[in-house]
């Protein structure tokens, strides 16, 4: 099994005797589905339903004095929660940026569970989230059996399964859930009720429009750089995300890729070429409600 802590990521717990509701009301996860030792997946939209941040959550046991644990891009960690704050209003909760980072572990089952530990909820595979001081991470690591390596090896583990990163895959409020595979990855509950961004989020969902979408791609040769145009023939048809070991993640329009490979237009970007590692993704219709 191998650990790596993860620098770009901070914690958030929002706490109180209204913080269940006040979160349910906010994010597109369904916080009643939670409890401590279980994560889910979610994210918080703009009111047009795009992401503003996307997170991972656990439920704090009592022992940790209660409350959420929210597993988000550090760089983000304030501007969210002062987004909380702000939708507060008279509602009886706490929102405190705190100093816990994440460790990540996967490759294996950790031989002991400590505090603060899930499964990752997005892909099967990419293992456990463990909330603790950096400081602590060999600690931790000794703990559950895992060898700590460099961020670089989770990150490369994450692209291989083609679990989109913000920031690098997609941008922060440009993006729809669908655009980054959040209903395919356990990230909308679409049986849930109101939440911000709903309205457009169930729209997408029910009438299939989603017509940009994430996808594992395969590099020949030397990777192009994040924000490359991908061209089929001339005509541009997506961007590249991050890439590792010949594997990568693309933001495109599918329906013009389904059209580039119908024609057997190759896929080039910065004179690259590159593959599809699931051609059948772009013309599978993306209506899949997530339980």
């Amino acid at each position: 099994m191998k650990s790596a802590f993860l620098p770009d990521r901070g914690v958030i717990k929002v706490a109180g005797e209204d913080a269940r509701n006040f979160l349910n009301g906010l994010v597109t996860t369904d916080l009643d589905r939670l409890k401590p030792g279980l994560g889910r997946f979610g994210a918080l939209l703009t009111p047009q339903g795009k992401i503003i941040v996307d997170f991972l959550i656990t439920e704090a046991p009592a022992g940790h004095g209660g409350g959420f644990l929210i597993d988000c891009p550090k760089a983000l960690a304030d501007t969210f929660a002062t987004k909380l704050k702000f939708y507060k209003l008279r509602a009886k909760v706490t929102v405190d940026n705190l100093d816990l980072g994440v460790l990540a572990a996967w490759d294996g089952e950790p031989a002991a569970q400590p505090d603060l530990a899930f499964a990752d909820p997005r892909a099967e595979g990419l293992g456990y989230r463990i909330l603790v001081p950096e400081d602590l991470k060999q600690k931790l690591s000794d703990l559950i059996g895992a060898e700590l390596v460099d961020a670089a090896e989770y990150e490369a583990h994450r692209i291989a399964l083609g679990v989109p990163r913000g920031g690098l895959d997609f941008m922060y409020s440009d993006a729809f859930p669908h655009e980054t595979n959040m209903d395919r990855l356990a990230g909308v509950d679409f049986d849930k009720g109101c939440y911000v961004g709903q309205e457009v989020v169930s729209r997408m969902q029910h009438r299939g429009t989603a017509r940009t979408r994430s996808v594992k791609v395969l590099l020949e040769d030397a990777s192009p750089e994040p924000g490359t145009t991908i061209l089929a023939g001339d005509k541009p048809v997506g961007t590249i995300g991050s890439t590792a070991g010949g594997k990568g993640i693309a933001l495109v329009r599918i329906d013009r890729v389904a059209d580039a490979l119908d024609a057997g237009q190759p896929l080039t970007a910065g004179g690259l070429a590159l593959t599809l590692a699931e051609p059948d993704v772009v013309r599978i219709p993306a209506k899949q409600p997530i339980a």
